[in-house]
């Protein structure tokens, strides 16, 4: 039989210190985003379908748990990724012509784990709306690195890829929707013998250059390489200029670990950009996804630029030291005027006092307090 208390595979509970730790960090990066001036949002926790999965690739859609609405029929989704839920607000719910900054935060559910993570990661993310240049991706990245700074997350590593490439040399192969979308998925799993078996039968141009693709990787160097291996096309241009302002943009903000992988097509299969991943020391999955998605708010009837990130609250705890215990100050449960004036004094100064319940003296070390309260002949006083 099962036990009650048990919870689902890969579903878990956030204990103390680290919720209060977790809350805190929030918090913080909320109040950065918000002086970069991103407003925030705070989008449902389930949608119609149709609109969760709005220009999002099968990655999505296996990721969201469906159900039945049970006042309309309809099919509806729990929340897999708040991206499409921003590019909704925007194309449907503000009407700006400019530029417009969210930003969010909370839960989301995945039907599946990724390796041994959660699978109810807590995503707090931002997305700029309206602006197709490399500015907003610029803007965008800086925000990134910002917030991990803020979060105290040690050893950052940048890799950044662009989704136009593989969209440029799709194009130019003419290749069928279903070998593009196979070619993507090898790609992405750095699959280089499928590459291989896909591309053979490709005009020489295009097949030599899918093949180089999951060698172009590291430092500067590797996008002076796909400048001499990779077609000269205006769009491919394009994404290794915009990759070469982002790495040294970057680099400028004093980044020690900064790299390009150019066979990096991770996410959720709508970005069509500059991408980003970011990285903890230590850990081998990324913490932080980002990129551009132009185009998603379309089939809401506005279809606006946009670019943006967002990373797992989750997975950044897991990287931080243990939290410092809160601590506080024991009070005793008497019915003293003065003792309520001093508990509300220091309660107003952030203090934490926590009055000791009759017949719980035993217990006095579970409430964490170092500190107690102690009446002297003219006041309370903290020892």
């Amino acid at each position: 039989m099962t036990q009650a208390w048990l919870l689902p595979e890969y579903v878990e509970d956030i204990l103390p210190p680290y919720a209060r730790q977790g809350e805190a960090l929030r918090r913080r990066l909320l109040d950065l985003f918000d002086v970069y001036g991103y407003d925030l949002v705070c989008p449902p926790l389930v949608e119609y379908l149709d609109s969760l999965l709005t220009g999002a690739a099968r990655d999505l859609d296996l990721k969201t748990f469906k159900v039945v609405d049970g006042l309309s029929g309809r099919l509806l989704g729990v929340r897999a990724d708040m991206t499409p839920q921003a590019a909704r607000i925007d194309a449907h719910l503000i009407d700006h012509e400019g530029p417009t900054r969210l930003c969010y935060a909370g839960p989301v559910l995945h039907t599946r784990s990724a390796g041994l993570a959660s699978r109810e990661p807590f995503q707090i993310g931002a997305e700029l709306f309206g602006h197709g240049g490399i500015e907003a991706d610029l803007e965008v990245q800086e925000l990134l690195l910002a917030a991990l700074s803020a979060a105290g997350v040690p050893d950052v590593r940048l890799s950044l890829g662009h989704a136009g490439l593989f969209r440029a040399l799709a194009a130019g192969a003419r290749l069928p929707e279903d070998r593009s979308a196979a070619l993507f998925s090898a790609l992405r799993g750095k699959d280089v013998a499928s590459v291989e078996a896909l591309s053979a039968d490709l005009d020489a141009t295009w097949r030599e250059a899918l093949r180089h693709l999951p060698g172009l990787y590291g430092g500067a160097e590797a996008l002076v390489s796909a400048r001499v291996v990779l077609p000269d096309e205006p769009a491919i241009r394009l994404a290794l200029d915009q990759l070469d302002q982002l790495f040294a943009a970057g680099d400028a903000q004093g980044l020690a670990h900064i790299a390009v992988d150019l066979s990096d097509l991770r996410g959720d299969g709508y970005h069509n950009g500059a991408m980003f991943a970011a990285y903890a020391g230590g850990q081998a999955r990324a913490l932080a996804l980002g990129g551009r998605y132009d185009g998603a708010g379309s089939v809401f009837g506005r279809s606006r630029p946009a670019t943006g990130f967002s990373l797992n609250l989750r997975q950044v705890l897991d990287c931080l030291a243990l939290p410092a215990p809160r601590g506080g100050i024991r009070s005793p449960c008497v019915e003293d005027p003065a003792l309520r004036d001093k508990v509300a004094e220091l309660r107003a100064t952030g203090e934490r006092v926590v009055v000791e319940l009759p017949g719980q003296d035993a217990h006095r070390q579970e409430s964490g307090c170092e500190r107690r309260l102690v009446k002297t002949d003219t006041d309370w006083i903290v020892q």
